[in-house]
């Protein structure tokens, strides 16, 4: 039986910079779509060829905006070198004023089954601070278009925003979920360094109403039938991102594109953040050791509500979180509660592995 592999492919253009993004993106300029399949054609010839692929992920940016021909010699290329599970999973991330449903139809016929729209508030509002592009409405119409044409949709949604009240934030969450679709990205926003939130003074929320924020989320998307799966993850049972439980369990990933990561076995790779170097083949590679890789599964896996095996961890460390409700156990699974989700951070911390040496 081959070895499975998720594999990630990244375009780095949008059609503006979101003022809270940290990504690698950047505004649309021209590009050159035949050196960019060469380089993606290359990074797949690369790669073990003896692996059988579970699922597809185009990320960015914003893909949608890469052209349909780009999409499908990528696609080709994927089915060309590798065996593809007859089940396979291809996402693709839109966003709502970078894509139509004529196009989604087209991209259904070149294979793709899963869309990932990046709404992320449902006021126009909001989204003019966020420097989204789009208008709550055209949200809404995106959202239904895709729903008539993909069995699997999941919207990205930013929560925590300044001067945003639990109880707005219950009437946006309500009317997401009156789309009743199988997935949802809900995200606390967090301002991270060097991008233009960060220059500026903004109000957050403080700790009490984020955790609030929280926990009412979990229990809001719990009572609609969509529990939490990941920190920031929830779905209807069997509709789970699995290119991003590929992640989450430590699992074999390969990343293409400018600034992709990967990860096959030991082997960590990253390509670069600049798209010239990466089109000039330029790319980096260094191998774990076993306890990196450990730091690894215990930094992704705990982020799940299914946990990880505790063997190899500290049964001292375990019982120190458990007494502090933070995790409970499922035979030798740890998993966090809802506490240790909210002190995820410092949950890690108690049950990060020491080098034996």
């Amino acid at each position: 039986m081959k070895k499975q592999l998720a594999l990630y492919c990244h375009w780095p253009y949008c059609l503006s910079k979101c003022p809270y993004c940290d990504f690698y993106s950047m505004p649309c300029r021209s590009w050159d779509e035949a050196a960019f399949l060469k380089r993606y054609r290359a990074e797949i010839e690369a790669l073990p060829a003896k692996r059988e692929i579970t699922s597809i992920f185009f990320g960015g940016g914003t893909p949608s905006l890469m052209p349909l021909t780009l999409t499908e010699g990528i696609l080709n290329a994927v089915y060309t070198r590798f065996s593809v599970a007859q089940d396979v999973e291809i996402s693709m991330e839109a966003n709502p004023d970078a894509i139509d449903q004529e196009k989604m139809m087209v991209f259904k016929k070149l294979g793709i089954n899963r869309l990932s729209l990046g709404v992320q508030a449902l006021s126009d509002e909001a989204l003019h601070f966020l420097g989204r592009r789009h208008t709550a409405e055209t949200a809404r119409r995106r959202i239904k278009e895709a729903s008539a044409v993909f069995d699997i949709v999941s919207i990205d949604l930013m929560y925590a925003r300044p001067g945003q009240t639990v109880r707005m934030w219950e009437a946006e969450l309500k009317e997401a979920l009156s789309f009743n679709l199988p997935h949802y990205s809900l995200y606390q926003l967090t301002i991270e360094d060097k991008t233009p939130f960060a220059r500026r003074s903004l109000t957050m929320p403080d700790d009490e109403t984020a955790r609030d924020l929280f926990l009412r989320t979990i229990n809001q998307m719990d009572r609609a039938g969509v529990p939490l799966y990941e920190v920031s993850n929830f779905a209807r049972p069997g509709f789970e991102c699995r290119h991003n439980q590929a992640y989450w369990r430590s699992q074999d990933y390969a990343g293409i594109g400018p600034s992709a990561h990967g990860r096959i076995g030991l082997t960590a790779t990253e390509n670069p953040r600049d798209v010239a170097a990466w089109l000039a083949g330029e790319r980096f590679e260094t191998e774990l050791t076993p306890l990196e890789k450990e730091e690894e599964r215990l930094l992704m896996g705990l982020r799940q509500r299914e946990g990880i095996d505790a063997t190899g961890i500290s049964p001292t460390a375990v019982q120190s979180v458990l007494q502090k409700g933070w995790i409970v156990r499922k035979g030798n699974r740890i998993c966090p509660t809802n506490e240790g989700l909210l002190m995820l951070n410092s949950l890690i911390l108690d049950l990060w592995p020491q080098d034996p040496a």
